[in-house]
C-alpha cells in the first residue's frame, strides 16, 4: 500500500484551509494573518518584558518607519510594508541563523506564500526591487531598535548586524510590548485603513 502524502495544509480560525506548498489567494484572510502574527514572537521570545514582541507589532513599526522614510510612497507600498512578514503567520519567525541553516527551501516557501498574500490584497505577486529595498531598510532599523531596546544587544553589536542607524530617528522610536489581542486589532485596523485608501 502506497504511503500517504503528509498533510501540507493548515486550518485557520476563519475556517480556511491553506495549502502551504500550493497557497491560493482565496484561502487567505487578513484576520487570520493578524491573529497569527500577533501570537508569533520575534527573537524566539528572547526579549525583555511581560509580553513577547510579536511579528505583528514589528510589522506595525516597520510600516511606521517606511512611511516616515518614504512619505510619498503610494498606499499600496505602505500595505506591502505592513504585509512584509505576513507569511510568518503560518511558517513562524525564524531568526536569520536558523534560516541560513535550513537553506533555500525556507526562502522558496516564503516566496510562494508572499505571492499569494500579495495577490489576495491587490498587490503584484512580486513588488519592485526598489520598493523591496526601501521596506528592507525600514525592517533593518526596526531590528536595530529591537536588538538594543529589548533583545539585550549592545549598540556596537546592533551596528554590526543591522547597520548604523540615524540617531535622529532612532531616538524618537520606542518598542511597544502589548497584549497580543491589542496588537492584532491594531494590525487589522491599519490594514483596513490602507485598503480603503487603495
Amino acid at each position: 500500500m502506497p504511503k500517504a502524502q503528509p498533510r501540507a495544509w493548515q486550518r485557520m480560525l476563519s475556517g480556511r484551509r491553506l495549502d502551504l506548498l500550493d497557497p491560493t489567494p482565496v484561502d487567505i484572510e487578513i484576520e487570520d494573518i493578524a491573529h497569527g502574527l500577533a501570537f508569533v514572537a520575534r527573537w524566539n521570545g528572547q526579549t525583555k518584558g511581560d509580553f513577547a514582541y510579536s511579528v505583528a507589532e514589528h510589522s506595525l513599526l516597520v510600516t511606521e518607519i517606511f512611511i516616515h522614510q518614504q512619505p510619498k510612497a503610494p498606499v499600496k507600498w505602505q500595505l506591502a510594508a505592513l504585509l512584509h512578514d505576513a507569511p510568518e503567520y503560518v511558517i513562524g519567525d525564524m531568526i536569520s541563523p536558523v534560516k541560513a541553516a535550513v537553506g533555500p527551501s525556507y526562502g522558496e516557501l516564503d516566496d510562494r506564500l508572499t505571492a499569494a498574500i500579495h495577490l489576495r490584497f491587490g498587490l503584484p505577486a512580486q513588488i519592485p526591487a526598489t520598493v523591496k529595498k526601501q521596506i528592507k531598510k525600514a525592517d533593518r532599523l526596526s531590528a536595530w531598535l529591537e536588538a538594543i531596546q529589548i533583545a539585550g544587544f549592545t549598540q556596537a553589536e546592533a551596528n554590526k548586524y543591522f547597520g548604523k542607524q540615524d540617531p535622529a530617528l532612532t531616538s524618537s522610536l520606542q518598542i511597544k510590548l502589548r497584549p497580543p489581542v491589542l496588537v492584532r486589532d491594531d494590525y487589522t485596523a491599519l490594514y483596513r485603513k490602507l485598503a480603503a485608501a487603495l
